[in-house]
């Protein structure tokens, strides 16, 4: 009796579907990293291999997300926010989730409020500084000569 088993040859490509049992998760097909080529998960972000980006990742919604960017905004006016560029409340804004672009628009309202209200005490200090400078040139004049 021979006691060795040969498997008999399956085709390579079959054109009958595959049958997934009700309740079972039909499996999903690896893509392909567009840098090294490598396979990668569905829903990975980035390559675990080389690191590229492979989908942009969603953006935080929970509520220490939400309350570090109204801070943010409050605190950082448009001018400082050209320079640092560290802003997230656009990103936000532009963003396909709705709860994401909700919090973006809160963000952008936030820091449209405090540039102006940094505008306008901004001003008020200047103004002060030059009627405080006039009041003493003014008073220098008047030495009694």
């Amino acid at each position: 009796m021979d006691d060795s088993f040969t498997p008999s040859p399956v085709p390579a490509s079959s054109s009958a579907p595959v049958s997934v049992p009700a309740g079972v998760p039909a499996p999903t097909m690896p893509a392909i990293c567009p840098e090294c080529h490598l396979p990668v998960r569905p829903e990975f972000y980035f390559c675990p291999n080389c690191g590229k980006r492979l989908s942009e990742p969603p953006l935080a919604t929970d509520l220490g997300s939400q309350l570090w960017l109204y801070v943010f905004s409050a605190i950082l006016p448009v001018i400082c926010y050209l320079a640092v560029s560290y802003w997230q409340g656009i990103k936000y804004a532009r963003s396909s989730d709705p709860a994401a672009r909700r919090i973006g628009w809160i963000a952008i309202a936030i820091i449209s409020i405090s540039t102006i209200i940094t505008f306008w005490l901004a001003a008020v200090w200047i103004n002060g500084l030059l009627q405080s400078a006039t009041s003493s040139l003014g008073s220098v004049g008047n030495l009694g000569f």
